[in-house]
């Protein structure tokens, strides 16, 4: 296996699923010339020319507009809105289109189109940039909503976002573009409904997803330092969410924190929780944990910033009043 940054994993799935398939095509900001913010389309308009590759105005709202109307015409179109906190000007698109189309014309048009962007915070990109919004569109039924952590699972699951017949929201967070894995070699595809053990325990259970797995999985290497044994699981896919790895994963440790990077009032963790409430209480022998950022818009200063977004040290500190 290869081990390369996310950003040259979702490159590859991208060019892949583009030579596979004539219908595939990418349109976004800067995606063409500039190659994307993140670099995440380089050389794309080189190999593919500006009619699968298209530079588009400052204009969200068109953007998802436009690719909503190709995909109902057959087309498969994959959408780079530079972040997501750009999507609030366009959530009619988003919420009222993409996510109802396919119910309300009797599922005779599909809306085949992905939505690509980033989100969370850590770049001192201040309040209006640094947001984790995933919430918002895994509230909506109609959408599948993925947030990956690790390049293997970026790039599977990125392929197989672009060949599922529903609107794909794909949300990478802006902190692991360089963050490096193993990634298979050839052709796969992952699964958009599963969530994946990413290391076994016997003792406690994380529950994350995109960088908060990542939080959960150094915080599980510290605590095995100390003969605790964690499990962390990755929830990848956020609507639908794998239910039944939750509460398997529980019912083994009888233990967890959950961890997201945006605010926990009415968030992915709240609802995770509300699961094991429903499913797991039984087998609970301690309240369960949840570990965000905290409640308030998000400042520029550095060591604010670092105070803001959820830590390792936190990650710890909720287990350790649980399980010692």
């Amino acid at each position: 296996m290869a081990v390369i940054a996310m950003r040259e994993a979702l490159n590859q799935a991208l060019r892949e699923e583009m030579t596979r398939d004539g219908n595939v095509f990418v349109m976004g900001e800067d995606i063409g010339v500039f190659e994307g913010s993140y670099k995440v389309t380089a050389g794309l308009l080189k190999e593919f020319g500006d009619k699968r590759v298209v530079d588009t105005p400052i204009a969200e709202e068109a953007i998802i507009g436009t690719g909503i109307g190709a995909a109902m015409l057959g087309l498969r179109p994959v959408l780079e809105i530079m972040t997501i906190n750009f999507i609030l000007v366009a959530m009619d698109q988003v919420v009222n289109h993409a996510a109802k189309i396919r119910y309300m014309f009797g599922g005779e048009v599909g809306v085949p189109v992905t939505i690509r962007t980033p989100g969370g915070g850590g770049q001192q990109l201040t309040a209006q940039h640094s947001q984790s919004l995933e919430v918002f569109f895994a509230h909506i039924p109609g959408l599948r909503v993925v947030a990956p952590a690790t390049p293997k699972d970026a790039k599977g699951m990125l392929k197989a976002a672009i060949r599922d017949d529903n609107p794909v929201m794909f949300i990478e967070n802006i902190s692991l573009y360089n963050t490096r894995g193993e990634v298979p070699d050839g052709e796969y595809l992952l699964p958009l409904d599963k969530a994946e053990i990413k290391r076994p325990g016997r003792d406690i259970t994380f529950i994350g997803h995109s960088k908060g797995t990542l939080l959960a999985l150094e915080a599980a290497n510290r605590l095995a330092q100390e003969g605790i044994e964690a499990e962390v699981l990755d929830l990848r896919s956020l609507r639908p969410l794998d239910r039944d790895a939750i509460v398997e994963s529980v019912k083994r440790t009888h233990r967890a924190v959950l961890v997201e990077e945006g605010w926990p009032t009415y968030g992915i963790t709240a609802e995770v929780s509300a699961t094991l409430m429903e499913h797991a209480f039984d087998y609970l022998d301690a309240p369960v944990k949840r570990v965000g950022g905290i409640e308030v818009p998000m400042p520029y200063s550095k060591p604010l910033e670092n105070a803001v977004i959820p830590s390792v040290e936190r990650v710890l500190e909720a287990a350790r009043s649980i399980i010692l």
